[in-house]
């Protein structure tokens, strides 16, 4: 199927399904378009069993999207610069030690919690998965996703510090999570292979460092060209080349393109940028156009990551074994973050409770879903796969529907 016709059905399922959603269900947009998309599917479903005409064109249309490219290396750079935009720099500025605490040391320690008790669970269930393989699913779903987060918390209600640190840490640390699941995932590619720890150390420098680098010059020389004109048109034409020229560079010399996106995104949106490269109309006109595609590839997301029910194999065992991961990553998210907020809690002024919000806010998105379809079949993909599914669903329905009265309850004073 023709790219533009991939994109014209699904931005009108999109348009359709937002409407349903705010005329009648009155849900937050990601969840109401995953709930009526899903809804969607399975009414497709039943009428399969009387005429499988439309649900085996709707599992062609599926079968023809790349989603893994598709947000990864498309959706992926533009709903993090539009995020990071409307980000609060000064407080991410105060926030910086725990956020940069959570995106690294966090991943990291519950990457290596969840794929220890994944191996352990799934060998009582009789699933013989080799221990590299569940350190590779710990590595893709234990970054949160910044876009089901920014999307939800909006509504919440958040103390500002710590929507800034959910926010922030979402932002990052999804960046060094991809870098975590490619590096681990080139280890189980070539097992008999020998992987030097300085070639890891490399690998992760180079997309880390490299992203972080390339977003600082990209937000610099924006900022600089913005500063010099004063025409609205073409400066919201620039902050879009920031973004797709940004994206290219990073992908050509092997760099962190989400990292460069965000650290370019916060650039541009401080209030320095704001007040000295940006008139009223010029910010007027960047801020809205940003949001719109940020609401826009939100709405289109999801009702892909709906959609994708259709395509995965649902034997018992590997719904059984997404329902027992789902409390497994909870806990290892609560453990993950226990020590830093520990180590910080003596210099900044933290919100009560702040380690259960974090852990229950941090939901997970089309991020894992992207990285588990880059999985090979030697990798129990569809195993995999399935997990990550049940686990992103129930993330983003039923802790992103109870995440605003449960941080209500708890920052009551």
């Amino acid at each position: 199927m023709e790219y533009y016709s991939i994109a014209t059905i699904l931005i009108v399922l999109s348009g359709v399904f937002g409407y349903i959603n705010v005329k009648f269900i009155k849900l937050p947009i990601t969840i109401g378009l995953m709930v009526i998309t899903i809804m969607f599917t399975a009414i497709v479903v039943i009428i399969a069993q009387f005429d499988d005409t439309l649900l085996v064109q709707e599992r062609a249309f599926i079968k023809s999207i790349d989603f893994e490219t598709v947000l990864l290396d498309i959706m992926l750079s533009f709903l993090l610069f539009a995020g990071a935009l409307h980000t609060n720099f000064q407080q991410l500025k105060i926030q910086k030690g725990p956020i940069l605490a959570f995106a690294t040391l966090g991943v990291l320690m519950s990457t290596f919690l969840v794929g220890i008790i994944m191996f352990y669970v799934l060998q009582w269930m009789n699933l013989n998965v080799e221990f590299i393989y569940c350190l590779l699913f710990g590595a893709l779903i234990s970054p949160t996703d910044p876009i089901a987060v920014l999307g939800i918390l909006k509504k919440a209600g958040a103390p500002k510090k710590l929507e800034t640190k959910i926010v922030g840490e979402s932002l990052f640390n999804d960046g060094v999570g991809v870098v975590v699941f490619l590096t681990i995932f080139a280890i189980a590619a070539k097992p008999d292979a020998a992987i030097e720890f300085s070639d890891i150390a490399t690998l992760f420098g180079q997309e880390v460092i490299g992203g972080l680098v390339l977003g600082l010059v990209l937000g610099w020389i924006t900022y600089r060209l913005m500063k010099s004109i004063d025409n609205y048109e073409v400066e919201v034409i620039m902050t879009i080349a920031t973004v797709m020229g940004g994206t290219m560079l990073a992908h050509k010399f092997h760099l962190s393109a989400p990292l460069a996106m965000v650290t370019a995104g916060l650039i541009v949106g401080t209030d320095t940028v704001r007040n000295t490269a940006m008139s009223e109309t010029t910010e007027a006109y960047v801020d809205k156009f940003w949001e719109l595609i940020d609401v826009l590839l939100n709405t289109v997301l999801f009702v892909m990551i709906g959609m994708e029910m259709l395509v995965l194999t649902l034997e018992g065992k590997y719904i059984y074994a997404g329902l027992l991961a789902i409390p497994i990553i909870l806990m290892c998210r609560y453990i993950s973050l226990w020590l830093p907020i520990k180590f910080f809690a003596k210099r900044l002024d933290f919100v009560p409770k702040t380690n259960l919000i974090m852990t229950w806010g941090g939901l997970r998105g089309g991020i894992s879903i992207a990285l588990a379809l880059s999985l090979t079949q030697e990798m129990h993909r569809e195993l995999f796969l399935v997990i990550t599914y049940i686990v992103v669903i129930v993330s983003i329905v039923g802790q992103g529907l109870t995440v605003e009265p449960i941080i209500k309850r708890l920052t009551r004073k």
